[in-house]
């Protein structure tokens, strides 16, 4: 099957999946008569030629067990595809990634200046996600402008993202953050020993 899109024969041909080979046959008679292109108005070579392609796969005991398969294989997808769109859990969850995310790549940003991207196995390694259940939430991030890719090939969070993040009021742990406080002595800053 590869990249081509599934066709459903069975919707083509306006049937059900446990029609018999009579119905099937004089089923598509009748819609290759409405869109055969030699009709004048009505003729549709491509839905015709799909017609014909549905009739042979469907009459054939062999290419319809074969066919039944994929078709079954369609619809165990495009159900659980349905479930997942019903399911307001996983939207939330998408949301909470995508905040870890942009929190992640600010807080590389912030820490090292110089080596401020991140590559995408290291982003899944630390998030304990698969390689491939980020990519939605990396391609979310790039077209909102939040991350880029830099001339390394790593990803870091753009100064869009620094401005999410602050908006939203990511959360960072108190051992990511960048000591701020000043000192009391008038000194120069913190020095080494001493905690900000």
């Amino acid at each position: 099957m590869g990249g081509e899109t599934f066709v459903d024969y069975y919707e083509l041909l306006q049937l059900s999946s446990s029609a018999d080979e009579d119905t099937i046959h004089r089923v598509f008679r009748h819609l290759a008569k409405k869109c055969h292109p030699d009709v004048p108005g009505n003729g549709d070579a491509k839905r015709f030629n799909l017609l014909v392609e549905a009739h042979r796969t469907l009459t054939n005991a062999e290419a319809r067990a074969a066919y039944d398969a994929r078709y079954q294989a369609y619809w165990n997808r495009t159900w659980k595809v349905v479930a997942e769109a019903s399911d307001g859990d996983s939207f939330t969850d998408d949301a909470v990634v995508r905040d870890r995310l942009l929190a992640l790549f600010y807080v590389q940003r912030r820490r090292n200046m110089r080596q401020a991207g991140m590559g995408e196995m290291e982003i899944s390694r630390l998030i304990g996600t698969p390689p491939e259940h980020l990519e939605f939430h990396i391609w979310y991030l790039r077209e909102k402008g939040w991350i880029q890719r830099l001339e390394t090939g790593l990803l870091a969070v753009t100064a869009l993202g620094v401005d999410q993040v602050e908006a939203t009021q990511t959360r960072i742990g108190p051992e990511r953050r960048i000591g701020t406080s000043v000192p009391q002595d008038g000194g120069e800053g913190p020095r080494p020993g001493r905690s900000s």
